[in-house]
């Protein structure tokens, strides 16, 4: 493989990717990220004015976006028309949206275990089953297709996590979303892929990098720091890439070697 080859394999040229909680934080690293490699991204936020600063900075030609809660089905719809009406069709997703609602397991009430859930589980399974509905159509039509669907998940997915039991079981079930569709999916040559982070500076994770728990947390990462958004966002479009064209049903987790082994 000569180097221009191998570079192109890593590039994002041609592909579309929907992208869930886009106006902020990882999730617009993510976005940035992707229209640098030459794909295009169709934004999803609660947030329009966080949107609206997205596809300007991006360019309206690399950028559709559709306003609204990833925990109401018919928004991934939404994303998918839109994908369609904008760029011709959709290949990829990154189910990145997410909240805390942060509580001790006796002191945790009823609507903030399901509004993480509603978010980070059954709103990754919304937008998961509209674009591989998606993919399956055109597969089956006889289009020759690479899909590439990212879910993001947590080490406290992986490990638990203290005052964020809704949290941890929800990126915990991500883990099995992906495992499943991948082992579906995996015929139609759809890759269903994990990206786990760790500690990642943006304002959700304010309370970890505090001083009060500063100390703790990063004496545990052998890396010694937290991580950047566009240093998270890089293995998620490896993943979204040719170059992961081999890759499914995998679990990679960005975290600074917070968790090692397999």
């Amino acid at each position: 493989m000569n180097a221009a080859t191998a570079s192109s394999v890593f590039r994002l040229d041609g592909r579309n990717v929907i992208v869930t909680g886009a106006g902020q934080g990882i999730g617009r690293a993510i976005a940035t990220t992707i229209v640098e490699l030459g794909g295009r991204v169709v934004a999803v936020d609660l947030n329009p004015e966080g949107l609206a600063a997205l596809r300007e900075a991006l360019g309206a030609a690399n950028c559709a976006t559709v306003a609204g809660s990833v925990a109401d089905p018919a928004v991934a719809q939404q994303a998918v028309d839109a994908g369609v009406g904008a760029f011709g069709g959709v290949e990829g997703l990154v189910n990145n949206a997410g909240i805390t609602r942060t509580a001790m397991i006796d002191k945790m009430g009823l609507d903030a275990w399901q509004q993480v859930i509603d978010v980070h589980l059954s709103g990754a399974f919304y937008f998961l089953q509209a674009v591989g509905r998606h993919l399956l159509a055109r597969a089956k039509a006889g289009e020759k297709i690479s899909g590439s669907i990212v879910n993001i998940s947590s080490d406290a997915g992986r490990r638990g996590t203290i005052g964020q039991i809704n949290y941890g079981a929800a990126k915990a079930g991500v883990l099995g979303l992906t495992m499943c569709a991948a082992r579906e999916w995996a015929k139609y040559n759809i890759r269903v892929n994990t990206v786990g982070f760790g500690v990642v500076e943006t304002p959700m994770t304010e309370t970890i990098r505090s001083e009060k728990f500063r100390d703790t947390y990063l004496a545990q990462i052998p890396l010694g720091r937290w991580a950047a958004p566009e240093e998270v966002a890089r293995p998620v479009a490896f993943l979204l890439s040719e170059g992961a064209a081999y890759v499914t049903g995998q679990h990679l987790f960005a975290n600074g070697g917070y968790t090692i082994g397999v």
